[in-house]
C-alpha cells in the first residue's frame, strides 16, 4: 500500500477573482446609475447621509476586491495535512504536530461543512492564532464553547473540508470524531 499523499489547500483562483470582479461591477453599476440619473445622485457632502452610505459601501466593495485579487495571486498553501501534522496559513503560518491534535471532525456551518480541529490547550496558547468571532472573512475561526479548537473554513480554497478530513483519516484515523 502506498503511503498517504499530503494535501495542500490554496486559495482558489476562480472563486477569488470572481468575487473581486463582482465587487468592482457593483461599484461601477452604482456610479453609472448616478451618472445617468444625476437627479438621484447624492451631493458630495459629508452631511448627505446617502453620500456617506454609498462611499462606505464602495470602500467595502473595493476592499473585498483587493482581498480577492491578493488571494488569487497568493499560491502559498493555506492548509497542509501531511505525515508531520496540520499546518495552518491564513497569515498565522503555524504547524500543529499530530501529538498536539486531539480530534478532528466535520460540522456544518450554514450550508457548508467546515473542518474543526481540537488541540491541546498549550499548543493553542503557543501558536498565538489571534482568532476572532467578528472577522467574517477569515479562514480560521474559534469554536464557541471550545477554547482549544479551531474551525477551518474552506470558503475560497481549492480543497473542500471533506477532502481535508479524508487526508486526516489517511494519516491519523484515530483522531477523527463523528
Amino acid at each position: 500500500m502506498a503511503p498517504p499523499q499530503a494535501v495542500e489547500a490554496r486559495y482558489g483562483k476562480l472563486h477569488n477573482v470572481s468575487m473581486a470582479v463582482v465587487a468592482m461591477v457593483m461599484v461601477a453599476v452604482a456610479i453609472s446609475h448616478f451618472v445617468v440619473h444625476p437627479d438621484n445622485a447624492p451631493t458630495f457632502s459629508i452631511r448627505d447621509q446617502r453620500f456617506v452610505l454609498f462611499t462606505a459601501l464602495a470602500i467595502a466593495m473595493l476592499t473585498y476586491s483587493w482581498i480577492g485579487i491578493r488571494r488569487a495571486l497568493d499560491r502559498r498553501p493555506q492548509i497542509v495535512i501531511d505525515r508531520e501534522g496540520i499546518a495552518l496559513g491564513f497569515g498565522r503560518n503555524w504547524r500543529f504536530t499530530w501529538n498536539e491534535i486531539q480530534w478532528v471532525r466535520l460540522r456544518r456551518l450554514a450550508f457548508r461543512p467546515q473542518l474543526q480541529v481540537g488541540l491541546v490547550p498549550e499548543a493553542v496558547v503557543a501558536a498565538k492564532l489571534r482568532l476572532s468571532m467578528l472577522n467574517l472573512d477569515d479562514g480560521l475561526r474559534p469554536i464557541r464553547g471550545v477554547p482549544a479548537a479551531v474551525l477551518v473554513r474552506d470558503n475560497g480554497l481549492d480543497v473542500r473540508a471533506a477532502q481535508m478530513l479524508d487526508a486526516v483519516k489517511a494519516f491519523r484515523p484515530n483522531l477523527v470524531r463523528p
